[in-house]
């Protein structure tokens, strides 16, 4: 077999172009990894990735060259594209005729938005708001905003600031966190919220940036991740369920959007959600519906509200959005405060504990729904 260090050589490119791909090359040994990217760092090829703790780095791949021998150098655990990844923001989204009228459930104090009453976070404010808690909003980062503490984070794609430039992780952070100006309060107020920019401008992005903000979170003691995004179409990553699974044994509670695809994808719902080890939620409507728009199928665990959901914005404002990316962010800020309540539980604790409490919703199935939505008044 030729030497690992000419197979690298002769694939990769130095600068990306029309005729490269990009690549996750995981070693199996921390001596290979260090040792490979000193040979490429001598030859002036620097990998557009680099991630120590999970033996992986980034390349771009030339086309025209076969890579299939680099997967079966006993050195290299294993190769797999750097797939793309989407927030689930439901764009074109109209308020449905049943769901103009909302749904009287229980009644809502008018400094209060619907969502929040309809999960009944504001019942378990006198004994919890989330105190000490740290949630990582992996996203497009999070902007200043007089209605947001940021405790801190990273920007994952190329460094720099965390500050977001699409908006949609601004609102997200908002779901969970926001103090309570303008009548706008988040789930869980008092939490630490860390911004993990791994998603650009357009709300669009790589995974391998999603894998390093996993494990920032992992290295700087998380306890709660929020993923409103999931990769495009049916593509796989083995590398980020590694880190999502690392992240799951070290205890941190990993809850993500279950997807915008309605029934389109024959029961499937996207990845992250998919992975046994991540609490995968569904999105309600205005009547307590789930909504066309949110992906169906096994795995599922609780609804919470998606639509119309008024959130934290850029430049200070707000604005009013659709998508199980703002069902995700509900459940992210009631795992934070369970936690904050009863500290030590292990992920698959706080995810029985929370679905014992959902109610589930007459008329939807299981796949629709999972237990039901979501309800935090028993905290």
């Amino acid at each position: 077999m030729p030497k690992l260090e000419k197979l690298l050589f002769t694939s990769s490119k130095r600068v990306p172009s029309r005729n490269t791909f990009r690549k996750l090359i995981t070693f199996k040994t921390g001596r290979s990894y260090k040792k490979y990217l000193r040979k490429l760092r001598i030859k002036g090829l620097k990998p557009y990735k680099r991630m120590p703790a999970l033996r992986t780095i980034g390349c771009h791949f030339d086309k025209r060259r076969p890579w299939r021998p680099i997967a079966r150098h006993p050195e290299v655990k294993r190769i797999e594209s750097d797939v793309r990844i989407r927030v689930h923001l439901f764009r074109k989204h109209k308020v449905s005729a049943r769901s103009k009228k909302v749904h009287a459930m229980s009644a809502c104090p008018p400094e209060l938005t619907w969502n929040i009453c309809r999960v009944k976070a504001h019942e378990a404010w006198p004994r919890v708001t989330g105190g000490k808690i740290k949630v990582a909003i992996i996203d497009t980062g999070i902007a200043a905003h007089p209605n947001l503490r940021i405790a801190g984070g990273v920007n994952t794609i190329r460094g720099g600031s965390y500050a977001d430039d699409n908006g949609h992780g601004t609102h997200v952070a908002g779901i969970t966190a926001a103090q309570g100006l303008d009548g706008i309060k988040g789930i869980a107020p008092d939490v630490e919220l860390y911004a993990i920019k791994a998603l650009d401008s357009r709300g669009g992005g790589y995974v391998s940036s999603i894998i390093s903000g996993v494990d920032w979170c992992i290295r700087n003691k998380m306890d709660v991740i929020n993923m409103s995004f999931g990769l495009v179409g049916t593509s796989v990553s083995r590398a980020l369920r590694d880190v999502i699974t690392k992240a799951y044994n070290k205890g941190i509670v990993i809850v993500a959007s279950a997807g915008n695809s309605g029934t389109e994808d024959n029961g499937m719902i996207d990845a992250p959600a998919s992975f046994p080890e991540v609490m995968a939620i569904a999105a309600t409507d205005l009547s307590d519906k789930i909504t066309g728009f949110s992906s169906r199928g096994s795995g599922i665990d609780l609804a919470a509200p998606g639509e119309q959901i008024k959130s934290t914005w850029l430049n200070g404002g707000y604005m009013s959005l659709s998508g199980t990316s703002m069902s995700s962010p509900h459940a992210a800020g009631g795992v934070a405060l369970l936690l904050s309540k009863q500290s030590g539980l292990s992920p698959t604790q706080v995810t029985e504990q929370l679905k014992s409490w959902a109610h589930p919703l007459p008329s939807e199935s299981e796949n629709k729904q999972g237990a039901g939505l979501l309800q935090l008044d028993r905290i």
